[in-house]
């Protein structure tokens, strides 16, 4: 059995489409399963190394607090040898007059031992005088925990001892200790360089430590120790230790806000995470707490993940072929009936319509050929029927051809009568208006009073009735007007329509839109509106502006202007003003069909915004046509 292709191409088999339904299920089936088992294998990895990293970081702490519990015990050994030696300083402070410039700091220097560097912090937190010239204006007030730690020991009594730090200026390892002057003015500092004392003790290797964690964690590619300052610990031969160039900012900022941080960089492949190591002490002024740097490459588990996605896509690859192998044969066996009453159908759609399904086994198919020729049977009578009903719907179609003909003869002609009585009405009404306008005009000149009041008022309804028929006319040459759009002068236009009234004011503007001869007609209307029904003295003024693509036209009076109620109805037809001198509302209507023919609107407005009082606006716009 064969089945022309969607593309109208050559013939395909069924059997061929049923193959590739049954591989096209098979496969997201087997992908599937192996998208799964692969996301549930790279859950268990992520969450494998996760958990190993997380077992690093806290040897890390655990190891850096018994690194420092262990200096601690050590430290407090030299508390008495320091204490001892503020007796000498306290001795010359008294000597010099409670005053610190007229201290031998030198002499007194040399009389501790030469070990240890004298410094006097003044009020302010600044190092006011010191044996270490590096330390010489440091300003403590800097460090704002630190500050206000040693102003309570300037304004305190007691001898207060200091952690091993490493100095600011010259990055060496120093224990500090702390006496306040008898009269609270200053606090002595004494610094005993550690590295003289002990240094073993005071520099401790961090290399061990490192060995083993990354034994531990093969992704580990490195770890730094930070202190207070972004300082790697132990470098102390930097000429600047706390220039920009030695300090790492980022250790820097995890130190102040006590929180750590991870960085990622998917293009080294690397994971860096700072752990803030809390290891300050309340009875000590200074923050021996430290920021530990591990840098996690992610190339194990990327290549773990590697490989689980070469074995996934290998054994899906070899699952579709298996798939493929089977189906094409299946397809072939179960299309085996179908391709024979394919070919009985196909007899029958050359015009045997008596040949008869052959019946395969299986039930369905035996349902399917009592439903075949049920059809066959439905199609010779709908054939038949078929026949019956085209005859019925010519002769049908040939009689309502003849009627339209008819009727459109009919509609014609109507058409051309009423032409013809609405040419003759104009002309004769025309005729009778304009002699009669003659005599109206000899009797107001002869006749006086009450009589001259109604000739008066009988010739402006003359004129009214002039300009009904006028708009008749020009309505019908809106109507019947084939002629194309094509360049106007607009100047030249308003120029000759307001040549007949001497009191509109009119700049003038070249521009050029796109309209007919009809153009006139808006501006008369417009024009005519505003001098009949602005009252004496009425100003009338004309602007033209360019606004992109568009002439917008403004004609302006000073006259009553337009009511609110008014002018959303202006431009219907029919649509009257209000009073005596209120037209037959064909005017503006006019000016909206020849607007909205040259592609433009129109609409009214106050002449001033918010007082329709004080005159009225009749805007439009034009199509501009672009300068060659």
């Amino acid at each position: 059995m064969t089945l022309l292709g969607s593309s109208g191409g050559g013939p395909r088999h069924f059997g061929t489409y049923l193959a590739l339904a049954m591989i096209l299920i098979t496969l997201p089936v087997i992908g599937l399963i192996a998208v799964l088992d692969y996301q549930q294998v790279e859950a268990e990895l992520i969450a494998g190394n996760d958990l190993l990293r997380e077992q690093t970081e806290k040897s890390v702490v655990q190891s850096l607090r018994l690194v420092d519990a262990g200096l601690g015990l050590l430290d407090a050994t030299l508390d008495r040898r320091m204490q001892e030696g503020f007796g000498p300083v306290l001795a010359e402070y008294e000597r010099a007059g409670r005053d610190p410039g007229a201290m031998d700091l030198s002499r007194v220097q040399k009389e501790i031992g030469g070990e240890m560097d004298i410094y006097v912090i003044n009020a302010s937190g600044v190092i006011e005088y010191t044996t270490y010239s590096p330390d010489l204006g440091l300003d403590f007030r800097q460090i704002p925990y630190f500050y206000d730690r040693i102003t309570a020991l300037r304004l305190g009594d007691a001898f207060e001892t200091d952690r091993v730090v490493t100095e600011p200026a010259g990055g060496v390892l120093r224990k500090y200790a702390y006496m306040p002057s008898p009269d609270h003015r200053y606090l002595f500092e004494l610094g005993l360089v550690c590295s003289v004392a002990d240094p073993d003790r005071h520099d401790p290797r961090y290399q061990a430590l490192k060995e083993d964690l990354m034994q531990l964690n093969p992704a580990l590619a490195g770890i730094r120790i930070f202190d207070c300052y972004g300082r790697v610990i132990n470098v102390t031969d930097s000429e600047d230790p706390v220039g920009p160039a030695a300090l790492n900012p980022v250790a820097l900022e995890v130190f102040e806000r006590k929180e750590g941080r991870t960085l990622a960089d998917p293009a080294a492949g690397t994971i860096t995470r700072y752990i803030f190591v809390d290891l300050s002490d309340p009875r000590y002024p200074s923050d021996t707490s430290r920021v530990v740097e591990l840098t996690y490459t992610t190339a194990p588990l990327d290549a773990r993940l590697a490989e689980m996605r070469f074995g996934h896509a290998f054994v899906v690859l070899l699952s579709s072929l298996i798939a493929c192998c089977i189906a094409v044969p299946v397809s072939r066996r179960i299309t085996r009936p179908v391709r024979e009453i394919v070919d009985d159908v196909n007899q029958i759609a050359r015009g045997d319509l008596d040949h008869r399904i052959r019946i395969s086994t299986g039930t369905e198919f035996a349902r399917l050929e009592s439903s075949i020729g049920a059809m066959v049977d439905s199609l010779k009578e709908n054939i038949r029927r078929l026949r019956e009903s085209e005859e019925t719907s010519r002769q049908y179609s040939t009689l309502l051809e003849d009627q339209v003909r008819e009727r459109t003869a009919d509609l014609e002609e109507s058409n051309r009568a009423a032409a013809l009585f609405l040419d003759i009405m104009v002309h004769d009404i025309n005729n009778a208006n304009t002699i009669a306008i003659g005599y109206t005009r000899l009797l107001i000149e002869t006749l006086e009073g009450e009589r001259r009041e109604m000739a008066e008022k009988m010739l402006s309804r003359l004129d009214q009735s002039s300009g009904i028929i006028g708009c008749v006319a020009t309505l019908r040459k809106v109507r019947e007007s084939g002629e194309a759009l094509t360049r106007v002068d607009l100047d030249r236009v308003i120029r000759t329509q307001a040549a007949d009234h001497p009191t509109i004011r009119y700049e003038g503007r070249p521009a050029t839109v796109l309209a007919d001869g009809l153009i006139a007609e808006v501006f008369a209307n417009l024009i005519g509106n505003a001098v009949k029904f602005g009252g004496p003295g009425v100003e009338v003024a004309i602007r033209v502006e360019e606004r992109g693509e568009e002439i917008v036209v403004s004609v302006e009076d000073t006259g009553p202007g337009i009511p609110d109620a008014v002018k959303s109805g202006a431009f219907r037809r029919f649509g009257k003003g209000e009073g005596s001198l209120a037209g037959a509302g064909l005017g503006l209507y006019i000016c909206r069909m020849l607007v909205e023919r040259y592609g433009g609107r129109i609409w009214v407005e106050d002449r001033v915004e918010g007082r329709p009082d004080l005159g009225a606006a009749i805007r439009f716009t034009l199509r501009k046509v672009p300068e060659e």
